[in-house]
């Protein structure tokens, strides 16, 4: 009889390890295609997205290099590296430019509350994705921004 329940109770727990493995596969795959999403977005946008990066680095370094550029402002500028998203978001809007109004700033963070969304939106976030980003979500979000400036 001992026998008999070791054997029923085997497939029971040959079962659950059969349904993990298939949720892991389930979530391997969802990885991937996540990957490739993102490979497809950033080989397809890169352009737009590193023509505004290379806008902010390169306004950055000028600006810094502009000896009649307010201490206020250089202050900012220079500490931007040690800046969390929100204090940066704040010292890009605060700036005495018409671009820094403008220039699309998202968050993407794992802090998903209503709260959070607020919290970015005030600081001058134009949008507030929450981690895991769905690539759909960040093409949508991507593409009224840009489309907007």
């Amino acid at each position: 009889m001992a026998r008999l329940r070791s054997l029923t109770r085997k497939p029971c727990f040959f079962l659950y390890l059969s349904d993990n493995q298939e949720k892991l596969k389930e979530a391997l795959a969802a990885s991937e295609q996540a990957s490739r999403a993102k490979t497809s977005f950033l080989s397809n946008m890169s352009h737009e997205i590193r023509t505004q990066m290379n806008a902010i680095i390169g306004l950055d370094n000028i600006a810094l290099r502009d000896p009649d550029l307010p201490a206020s402002t250089r202050d900012q500028l220079e500490k931007m590296p040690v800046m969390n998203g929100l204090e940066a978001t704040r010292a890009i809007r605060s700036l005495d430019r018409a671009d820094a109004k403008e220039i699309p700033i998202i968050a993407m963070t794992a802090n998903a509350f209503d709260e959070d969304v607020q919290t970015s939106l005030q600081a001058g976030m134009d949008a507030h994705l929450s981690k895991p980003v769905e690539p759909e979500r960040l093409y949508e979000t991507l593409g009224q921004l840009i489309h907007r400036t």
